[in-house]
C-alpha cells in the first residue's frame, strides 16, 4: 500500500501541488542517492538537506526507488570508472591527504563504486533537475487534463481495489 499511496500523491503534486522547483529538487536528489549506495554520509547528508529545505518526498522516494534499480544495471561502468579515477597517480597524494581526515572516510569515497556512482550522479544531477522541472511544467500546461481523461485512468479508477483504497484512505483523514 505504501507504493500505492506513494504513487498517488506524486500524481496529485504533479497536478496541483508544489512548485515544479520543489519537485525537480525532490525528484533530483533522490536521483543521486538511488544512483549511489545508500549507507554513506553524504547520502545521510542529502536526505537531511530535503527534509531542511522541503523538498517534494513522493518526487524524492518514487525517483529513489526507480534509480536503485537502475544503478544495478549501472554498476559494472561505475566500479570501472571509480577504479580508474582512484588509481590515477596524479591524485594519489590528494586522496591520502582527504583519507586521513576524520570524517572523509564515512563517505566511503575509497570505494570505486560509491566514488564512480557519485562522480556520474554529480555530473548528470543539474540534466535531471532542469530536465524534471520542464517535464513538471509541461505536463501541467498540457498533459494533466488528457491524462485524467485517460481511458486507463478511468478503468484504474473503476477497480474494486482501488475504490477500496480511496475509501480507507478517506476513513484516515477523517
Amino acid at each position: 500500500m505504501f507504493w500505492l499511496q506513494l504513487v498517488s500523491r506524486f500524481i496529485r503534486v504533479l497536478r496541483e501541488g508544489d512548485s515544479p522547483g520543489a519537485i525537480a529538487g525532490g525528484f533530483t536528489v533522490g536521483f543521486v542517492v538511488g544512483l549511489t549506495p545508500f549507507l554513506s554520509l553524504q547520502n545521510i547528508l542529502l536526505i537531511l538537506l530535503a527534509a531542511v529545505v522541503r523538498l517534494n518526498f513522493a518526487a524524492f522516494g518514487l525517483a529513489y526507488f526507480f534509480f536503485s534499480f537502475i544503478a544495478y544495471l549501472f554498476d559494472p561502468w561505475f566500479h570501472s570508472l571509480g577504479w580508474s579515477l582512484l588509481t590515477l597517480p596524479s591524485l594519489q597524494a590528494f586522496y591520502t591527504r582527504l583519507y586521513n581526515l576524520p570524517i572523509a572516510p564515512l563517505t566511503r569515497f575509497y570505494n570505486t563504486l560509491v566514488f564512480g556512482s557519485t562522480v556520474v550522479a554529480i555530473v548528470l544531477a543539474p540534466a535531471i533537475f532542469f530536465a524534471a522541472r520542464e517535464g513538471i511544467r509541461a505536463y501541467r500546461r498540457s498533459w494533466a487534463q488528457k491524462f485524467q481523461d485517460s481511458q486507463a485512468v478511468r478503468f484504474v479508477r473503476g477497480l474494486k481495489i482501488v475504490q477500496w483504497y480511496f475509501k480507507v484512505r478517506d476513513l484516515e483523514l477523517s
